[in-house]
């Protein structure tokens, strides 16, 4: 198994810790994994984007121009990283932000409400967790346990008493998938 990833969207939308806490999560299965994090100065309304690579062989190198897995979260991701889908992949997206939906016919596309779902759970910092929940159930790459172990290992210690909101986020993102 090999799932090389593309999670992008504006920063602040947690596309980074979202990569992160695949990263670990793929760590605390076993898996060989690699996490590249891309970012300007403009992190915190600019464009972000982390690459995740899991895999139970070794990697060769981080750097990839295709990628089996898009993750999107604005019009300017999508713009960016649709035609950088491999043939048959899947390319996950949230409506909410997306003016011009995904227009390709050879890939797997899952629209996802994860910005609906955030007004449901009252916790608009879960965002990113509903997509990474309905990540995990379309791409079945980890438990979800060991995504809450990763979780676990990326959020201070101070921030632990969010777990429960955490995973029940990535609960409501797996639902919201109908496959």
């Amino acid at each position: 198994m090999k799932e090389e990833i593309i999670i992008a969207g504006f920063g602040g939308q947690g596309v980074l810790s979202m990569g992160k806490i695949l990263a670990y999560a793929g760590l605390m299965d076993n898996l060989e994994v690699t996490w590249m994090p891309a970012y300007g100065p403009e992190q915190r309304g600019g464009t972000a984007n982390v690459t995740v690579i899991l895999s139970d062989a070794q990697i060769s190198s981080p750097v990839l121009n295709t990628y089996d897995t898009a993750v999107i979260l604005n019009q300017q991701s999508l713009d960016k990283f649709e035609s950088k889908v491999k043939p048959g992949g899947t390319l996950i997206f949230d409506p909410y932000s997306i003016h011009h939906a995904p227009t390709r016919k050879d890939i797997n596309i899952y629209p996802v409400e994860a910005m609906e779902a955030t007004f449901e759970l009252s916790s608009s910092k879960a965002y990113n967790m509903v997509l990474l929940g309905a990540l995990l159930k379309i791409r079945e790459l980890l438990p979800v346990e060991a995504v809450m172990k990763g979780l676990k290992k990326t959020l201070p210690e101070r921030h632990h008493h969010l777990l429960p909101t955490n995973k029940t986020a990535i609960l409501k993102g797996m639902d919201l998938v109908k496959i």
